[in-house]
């Protein structure tokens, strides 16, 4: 026996997320963990390096997407009508209240299966917990935000894991389903392709502002309404041939998930700093130094695929480097579809998605000018 208890744990547990007068003990989750959010991925670089040594296996020929280009889900071919889109995502509290830490998890784990340009259709949870440390209530909210969630999307959590574990983790598997001639992968953008970015930047930069106590009722209220909006249109997306790729923006930051792209697909790309969207008032806080050690980190992985434009400020970079946890849609598509893919976008209430650069032939690096 491995010793892990199965979901839900208890009664216990089960009758705290049921209960919507529960007390939840003012337990402040972040300290329990080293890092918070997408912010606690391997670092690009050490990823790669780490699965350089794994070894390839065959693969069935249905198996359409796989680990070939970093891409966000493996989708898998049922048939000549329905391809099956399989993800996990899973991290440490971002935040301290348990109820909002478990809708910021399952928006970010279910986001990747709009981003392949598919629609979910169920969930499993993954939850480990210091079950000596914390409240049973506060393991309950948090089950019962990831929950609130998934019945957002419309789709039910039906089953999981959980485990006795020193930080709080959650998560969830998420499953989806898309037409095989509709998935949007990471790797199938084309020169002269326009970029469009659905969810303004910042959401590290606000997190690290919170964990040191400089964030203010309307950041936080920002940052909550980023996090946990589902990124919708990525189903809507998938239906319009002239959009190419599609990715979402998370641990890596926008300069790192568009590396991906560019690598995937061959092509360089040309990012303008001044149509990037960002979230209110993360300029001012990333100027006072509320930046998380992953942002960083992120820049060194990159090397010499990005080219900053001089002008470019140490604020700006430290945006563009910024794990989004829970971030938005990075979507390629034909110059001549831009309107189309902004109004599905703004159709679903993504006020700030804007254009931010292009594509082109030449080699996969990202050039951002002012």
């Amino acid at each position: 026996m491995c010793g892990c208890l199965r979901y839900p744990a208890n009664d216990k547990v089960t009758n705290a997320m049921n209960s919507p007068k529960t007390p939840v003990s003012p337990v402040h989750l972040t300290s329990f963990s080293h890092g918070g959010g997408c912010g606690c991925k391997v670092a690009p670089g050490l990823l790669s390096e780490i699965l350089r040594g794994v070894k390839g296996w065959p693969v069935p020929k249905e198996l359409m997407v796989g680990i070939e280009t970093a891409d966000d889900a493996a989708v898998y071919r049922l048939n000549d009508e329905q391809a099956l889109i399989a993800t996990t995502d899973f991290f440490m509290p971002i935040v301290d209240d348990p109820y909002d830490f478990g809708r910021i998890a399952a928006t970010n784990a279910i986001s990747d299966v709009y981003a392949m340009g598919g629609t979910p259709i169920m969930a499993l949870a993954l939850v480990g917990m210091p079950i000596d440390k914390l409240p049973l209530e506060v393991i309950g909210k948090i089950l019962e935000g990831g929950e609130s969630v998934c019945a957002a999307a419309g789709i039910p959590i039906a089953g999981g894991h959980t485990i006795d574990s020193v930080e709080p983790i959650y998560g969830l598997v998420a499953l989806g389903l898309v037409h095989p001639g509709k998935v949007k992968t990471n790797a199938a953008a084309r020169s002269g392709d326009v970029l469009i970015l659905g969810k303004p930047l910042g959401v590290g930069v606000l997190s690290a502002a919170l964990k040191k106590g400089a964030l203010d009722t309307a950041g936080y209220a920002a940052m909550i309404a980023s996090t946990t909006k589902l990124n919708t249109p990525g189903k809507h997306l998938a239906h319009l041939d002239a959009v190419h790729a599609m990715t979402d923006v998370t641990g890596f930051g926008l300069l790192g998930h568009l590396l991906e792209v560019c690598r995937g697909a061959k092509l360089s790309a040309t990012l303008v700093m001044g149509k990037v969207p960002l979230l209110s008032d993360v300029e001012r806080l990333a100027t006072a130094g509320y930046i998380t050690g992953a942002s960083a980190r992120n820049w060194m992985a990159y090397g010499d695929d990005v080219v900053l434009d001089p002008a470019i400020t140490p604020m700006q970079r430290a945006l563009l480097t910024d794990p989004q946890t829970s971030g938005g849609l990075l979507v390629a598509c034909a110059p001549d579809a831009v309107d189309e893919v902004l109004a599905v976008f703004h159709a679903d209430g993504f006020a700030a998605a804007a254009a931010i650069g292009h594509l082109a032939s030449g080699a996969a690096q990202v050039s951002v000018g002012v």
